[in-house]
């Protein structure tokens, strides 16, 4: 599926790429704070069809995810506040690591599924939620495109 801006034509996947790296440049740029997951929670401010938006309060960082199938499989995933926060945490880690190595190397790994650099940083608390539906973009990821990060 594909998205149609100021006449030029761009990857959903690419487009929800895109969206978690400026979320996370925000979160770079941003007074850095904590936000409980109640907050995160209750933050959760629309989700149609399969586009999932969460935000805080004070908008100091926005997470869009636009992935088709994305929302009605993370229904079936366990239930929030299964994970710990410190197992998401190391997890996403992890992930952006392996994902930003991949990002690297465009002749080894496919551009078109790796072509922009993730900022997440262990130091920054990004809060429950956040944390919570990276991980699972990331599981819903490897599982759609056949990967393994």
């Amino acid at each position: 599926m594909h998205l149609l801006t100021l006449g030029k034509e761009i990857d959903m996947k690419n487009l929800a790429i895109s969206l978690i790296i400026l979320l996370l440049i925000c979160c770079c740029s941003q007074k850095k704070t904590i936000v409980s997951s109640t907050t995160a929670e209750s933050s959760l401010s629309s989700v149609k069809k399969d586009t999932i938006r969460i935000a805080n309060d004070s908008l100091q960082y926005e997470l869009i995810i636009f992935e088709p199938g994305f929302h009605a499989w993370l229904t079936t995933q366990k239930p929030r506040n299964y994970y710990s926060l410190i197992f998401l945490e190391n997890r996403n880690i992890r992930f952006v690591t392996e994902w930003n190595n991949r990002v690297a190397q465009p002749y080894r790994f496919d551009p078109n599924l790796y072509d922009m650099r993730i900022d997440y940083y262990s130091h920054i608390h990004y809060g429950y939620e956040v944390n919570y539906l990276l991980y699972h973009y990331f599981i819903f990821f490897q599982s759609r495109y056949k990967q393994r990060l």
